[in-house]
């Protein structure tokens, strides 16, 4: 099994359909960035993969992440089935987001499905609506899916049954034992926290503002407790913390601390930038970025 290629840094953010959504992934191409992982949160659904991959040429998409308890194995099927026809290679499917009781046994279950999906059913107007019955549905190939692992044993399924993983708020220590578990020929994707401030207090205010919402969540604070973060760590976030999971300061500097990803034995690191605000795609961010990270 070959893994994909996302070159060495790439783009996470939040993306729709919208124009402005649009533009800016033609923005994050036309600077060179080869590939964007779409944030599940603001992803209004499957069709927008679509309409991203049409307002392109050849930036890459992964979906980082796709819940699998919203989207359905049929679903991302057929949509990955129709892009790896309209525009092939340039989408993989990044999966997580199993909340219930066992989320294990619910990933299993979802990549089984994934690995050929029957298809007695399919809606009328679905892509695959004029598959025979007697014939499976294409699957997604093991080599264009990923999970968005961070526990051990999610990365062992991550190993096991996919390209290999992508985990967020982990620091190069954490990436090492990542690789170690993955073994050499997976995947390890990074995402990282960017912010493009020299002022200490400020990089590490729009930092802290961002992490302080993963320590409540169970699946966060384990990783992070995993990491050597201690419970006080994880109430207070002190700067040391802030300074393991967020990169700030001048380009150079910045680049200089992803890649120390790299030399813990990531393949990839998808800078996710961000600047303290709501508003439009960091596109002049990612612009001041691009020299440092892509040449």
């Amino acid at each position: 099994m070959t893994s994909p290629d996302f070159g060495p840094f790439g783009i996470t953010t939040g993306l729709t359909s919208s124009p402005e959504s649009l533009a800016a992934a033609r923005a994050a191409e036309d600077l060179g960035y080869p590939a964007i992982w779409l944030s599940g949160g603001p992803l209004p659904g499957l069709q927008t993969i679509t309409d991203l991959i049409e307002a392109t040429t050849t930036i890459k998409f992964i979906s980082g992440i796709l819940a699998v308890d919203t989207y359905s194995a049929a679903d991302v099927t057929a949509t990955y089935a129709a892009l790896a026809a309209s525009a092939p290679g340039r989408f993989t499917v990044g999966l997580g987001g199993a909340h219930g009781p066992k989320p294990l046994a619910t990933l299993n279950s979802y990549l089984d499905q994934l690995d050929g999906v029957p298809a007695p059913d399919a809606p009328a107007g679905h892509p695959l609506a004029e598959v025979p019955a007697e014939r499976p549905r294409p699957g997604v190939p093991t080599e264009h899916r990923l999970l968005a692992a961070l526990g051990p044993r999610m990365l062992d399924l991550a190993r096991d049954r996919t390209s290999g993983a992508y985990p967020f708020l982990i620091t190069p220590d954490y990436t090492a034992e990542a690789r170690r578990t993955l073994g050499p020929d997976k995947l390890l994707a990074v995402a990282h926290l960017v912010v493009l401030e020299t002022d200490p207090d400020r990089a590490r205010a729009i930092a802290r503002d961002t992490i302080s919402f993963f320590p409540q969540i169970p699946g966060y604070a384990a990783s992070l407790k995993r990491q050597g973060f201690t419970d006080k760590d994880l109430a207070t976030l002190p700067n040391h913390l802030v300074d393991s999971l967020a990169a700030w300061g001048t380009p150079t500097e910045i680049a200089a601390k992803l890649h120390q990803h790299h030399e813990a034995g990531a393949n990839h690191v998808a800078v996710n930038v961000i600047t303290g605000v709501t508003g439009p795609q960091p596109i002049n961010e990612w612009r001041a970025l691009a020299p440092a990270l892509l040449t």
